[in-house]
């Protein structure tokens, strides 16, 4: 038994594999996710209305929360980086980055939202093409809301919830020496107790909802390989061959676990944001060029004219929040789930930044690529609807993971490029699998940046075991509602978390500003302001 940041973590050896854990949360965490697969297991024929049921409710009546929540987190990260607070450095004053800013990009880019990315791609914007919220659609205004709706849920809002549960980790875990789990964030509100079991419910359910998320992509992933072998091979689309697809991708994704975050998880995301901007330009140079670069601009300047009006919209004066649910409530709750495993690994990969070159490389740099994205894919397919005649909405109504197929098939070499489209949903699958297992595998270690293998190698196969499940008890439904009832709850665990970061912000940079902040009493190293001269990091 050792101490790390006084949470007690046992080593010990299990059939000759060295496993190093934090008991109650590793035990906890386990207890939770076994009673969930039990009884999901026990009760197939009816999880698909139990599910409904819960997301119904929870969405009704807690919806408008969530909404305010979200809008509150980017109110507050624009804050952190125009305020004094702005020029603190992750890691300390002489800290320098692990990464290249294009290294670091493209893990940014591949954590945070790959799957989805090629999943809702075309989809999205062409479901609310076709149906838009209180307007007929088919329309050019119809496809204007479209992409103000697909933005809104990729944008800024769920960039801004990675940056508030990242920036936390980094600076307590680099600039405090805590442990690197979610109760650190909690040191400035309840000080040493967060060593004892309030800091492990804390991390619990932080475990819990990452892997939820995590499993929610996977399995969103998993139908999209389904859907293109599909469309290629006519491999059936069947729940069985989904589950079979899930255990051997997990099996691949065992090797990247093994090689480690800088040859794994590095050289995967640097050669999928390769392949994805391939793709993208691709598509843009193949499809009606001049109207996508057009869209484009119109697209995000529209986005940022109307963002207010879009983030605070609760479907007040409907009966029911039934669209809203289905996609913005969805939405917030899915990027909150994955706040710990996307925060926890931008954190890791982040040391070194200065708070506002970290916000403005988490909530910018990937929110333009996403814009891009959308952009050239989703107005690719509108342009085919709108002056070409063509019924992609039709084939998207029927099979919704066949978006993107339905959308190369319109292009040259379509077999080709549709080949690629499911290499990159697969690689992208390996890299959330990896980089999942490792965040939670920090979190059950104790906050150990290097946990054994062994560990990340059972949190990989928990995460494609739950994904299993969750398709066989209800599909996307079933995926979506065990993201809002995780998501939803654990946003006020965030609120509690960015109120930390602002306390200890003003604990460690006084005003004056000239002030020298006082020795952490623990002997901690604290964060000094970094000044405006220091010379650019070479290599940048």
């Amino acid at each position: 038994m050792h101490d790390t940041g006084r949470s007690t973590v046992r080593t010990f050896r299990l059939a000759g594999l060295k496993l190093s854990l934090h008991p109650s949360v590793f035990v906890g965490s386990v207890a939770i996710i076994s009673l969930f697969v039990l009884v999901t297991l026990l009760n197939l024929d009816t999880a698909a209305s139990l599910f409904a049921g819960i997301r119904s409710w929870l969405t009704r009546w807690f919806g408008w929360m969530l909404v305010l929540i979200v809008q509150g987190f980017l109110v507050f990260v624009i804050y952190l980086a125009l305020s004094r607070f702005a020029h603190i450095r992750i890691g300390g004053p002489d800290a320098r980055p692990d990464f290249s800013r294009l290294t670091w990009f493209a893990m940014l880019f591949s954590a945070g939202m790959g799957i989805g990315l090629l999943f809702y791609g075309v989809a999205e914007p062409m479901i609310h093409f076709e149906n838009p919220p209180g307007m007929q659609g088919g329309t050019a205004a119809a496809a204007i809301r479209a992409m103000d709706l697909t933005f809104l849920h990729w944008g800024f809002h769920a960039w801004a919830i990675y940056a508030v549960v990242a920036l936390a980790l980094a600076y307590f875990g680099f600039n405090r020496g805590l442990p690197f789990t979610l109760r650190s964030a909690f040191y400035p509100l309840l000080g040493e107790r967060i060593h004892g079991p309030i800091g492990s419910l804390i991390d619990i359910s932080a475990v819990v909802a990452t892997l939820f998320g995590v499993a929610t992509s996977l399995g969103i992933g998993v139908s999209q390989i389904n859907a293109g072998l599909n469309f290629l091979f006519d491999v059936p689309e069947r729940p069985q061959i989904q589950i079979l697809l899930i255990a051997g991708i997990t099996l691949l994704a065992t090797v990247s676990v093994v090689t480690g975050l800088d040859r794994g998880i590095r050289r995967l995301s640097e050669f999928n944001l390769l392949l994805a901007l391939l793709l993208l330009l691709f598509v843009l140079t193949s499809g009606p060029t001049l109207f996508l670069l057009k869209s484009m601009v119109q697209n995000t300047g529209h986005y940022l004219q109307n963002l207010l009006s879009l983030s605070s919209w609760t479907s007040a004066y409907q009966r029911e929040p039934g669209w809203q649910a289905d996609w913005t409530l969805f939405y917030w709750a899915w990027w909150i789930a994955w706040s710990p495993f996307v925060g926890m690994f931008i954190a890791r990969v982040s040391r070194g930044r200065t708070v506002r070159e970290f916000i403005c490389g988490v909530l910018v740099v990937p929110v333009l690529l996403t814009f891009a994205w959308f952009s050239i894919f989703g107005g690719a397919a509108i342009y085919a609807e709108l002056f070409a005649d063509a019924d992609i909405a039709g084939a998207i109504t029927q099979n919704v993971p066949t978006a993107l197929f339905h959308l190369l098939d319109r292009f040259p070499l379509a077999s080709v490029t549709s080949l690629i489209g499911i290499l990159l949903v697969f690689v992208f699958f390996i890299t959330s699998s990896d980089s999942g297992s490792l965040v939670i595998d920090i979190i059950t270690a104790g906050g150990d940046l290097n946990p054994p293998v062994a560990q990340r190698i059972f949190w990989a196969f928990a995460e494609g075991l739950v994904a299993a499940i969750l398709l066989a008890g209800g599909g996307l439904l079933a995926l979506q509602t065990a993201t809002i009832a995780t998501g939803l709850p654990f946003a006020l665990v965030l609120v509690l978390i960015a109120s930390g970061l602002l306390r200890a912000f003003r604990e460690d940079l006084p005003r004056p500003a000239t002030e020298m902040p006082a020795v952490h009493k623990a002997g901690i190293k604290h964060a000094d302001r970094q000044t405006a001269s220091e010379p650019p990091v070479e290599g940048e």
